[in-house]
């Protein structure tokens, strides 16, 4: 099992150095990502997940994306967790390049489906995101148009390998500081995916602190290669931002209030 996940990560790494050492164009931009996450349980099985991420070009001064997500969680067991739920987006034209052709700001809704496992080797917490999304990204036939008239579907694949050590104890519990470590891998699939099926990786490294059963907040540095789905000059052209990212975790026990 160590043996896995070592390959694991090495496969994920690998995979994004391979597209950032080619001599496609690169372009950079400086990042800040300030994240919300709130779960509200219900009772032992079902939550309510809901997040809101302000993602920022040039750290905080121009705007890169605005993203709602909301969804239901099913606990199968304290190792297993499904989640169906619903994400609305704005994207800016930022950079460079920016992604819609037109220089555009548009509008994606995305349906999606994921299940979280959780493991643990020693005092390391690993879970493992698998994530499917349709997404209907919206697009404007002309360059006249104020608003997008076609929102063509678009189908992804995530997978994110997460891991967590606390640096007191042997568990994070409330006012336990922690290290964390991450790698998401994004693939494009179906009929309209354009120019590659690579869509884009993600790499982060964290410091948190768990408060208490309610509040855990961490920060730290984020790493996002992007590829945009058409060519421009003959060239398929990559974003490598970098940046920080801070997020903000609520746990709500609402069965308490119920019993």
């Amino acid at each position: 099992m160590k043996q896995f996940y070592f390959l694991t990560f090495i496969l994920l790494f690998s995979f994004n150095n391979l597209f950032a050492q080619n001599n496609r164009k690169i372009e950079r931009n400086d990042i800040g990502w300030y994240n919300y996450f709130g779960t509200f349980k219900l009772n032992e099985k079902y939550s309510i997940h809901s997040e809101y991420q302000l993602r920022r070009d040039n750290f905080i001064t121009d705007k890169q994306q605005s993203l709602l997500r909301l969804g239901v969680n099913y606990q199968l067991n304290p190792k297993v967790q499904f989640r169906l739920g619903y994400a609305w987006i704005e994207t800016y034209a930022y950079g460079e390049t920016p992604i819609n052709g037109m220089g555009k700001d548009f509008t994606e809704h995305r349906t999606f489906q994921m299940v979280t496992l959780i493991d643990k080797i020693s005092k390391i917490d690993i879970s493992h995101r698998f994530m499917l999304e349709q997404r209907w990204v919206g697009r404007y036939s002309n360059i006249d148009l104020s608003s997008e008239d076609e929102f063509p579907l678009l189908n992804r694949f995530r997978y994110m390998i997460r891991l967590q050590l606390p640096l007191k104890g042997d568990k994070i519990e409330n006012k336990t500081p922690y290290v964390a470590a991450y790698n998401e891998l994004f693939i494009g699939f179906g009929k309209n995916v354009n120019e590659n099926i690579f869509d884009q990786n993600r790499i982060g490294l964290l410091f948190g602190y768990r408060f208490n059963n309610t509040l855990r907040i961490e920060a730290g540095y984020l790493n996002q290669t992007l590829q945009l789905s058409r060519e421009v000059n003959n060239q398929n052209v990559y974003q490598n931002n970098n940046g920080f990212i801070v997020n903000t975790n609520f746990n709500f026990d609402l069965s308490k209030k119920n019993k």
